[in-house]
């Protein structure tokens, strides 16, 4: 990082980087396999929560209007 004010990181240090890549194609689609493993699974478990917020907000609207009583 360089400046006095803001810190910042110029062109001229991301050029000297050094970012390692898979070897092969296969560990490639390797990693892709898993990450979109966990996206879909993510974009389920997402899902499942919508569905208990809006089962839980009918119950809570259904005890306030007094159609269900509890004992």
């Amino acid at each position: 990082m360089s400046g006095s004010t803001r810190s910042s990181v110029g062109m001229v240090v991301l050029r000297r980087l050094d970012i390692d890549l898979p070897a092969d194609e296969a560990e490639q689609t390797a990693i892709a396999k898993v990450l979109s493993d966990m996206d879909a699974e993510l974009a389920v478990l997402a899902q499942r929560r919508d569905k208990t917020l809006s089962l839980k907000q009918g119950m809570m609207q259904e005890l306030l209007t007094g159609r269900t009583r509890l004992v």
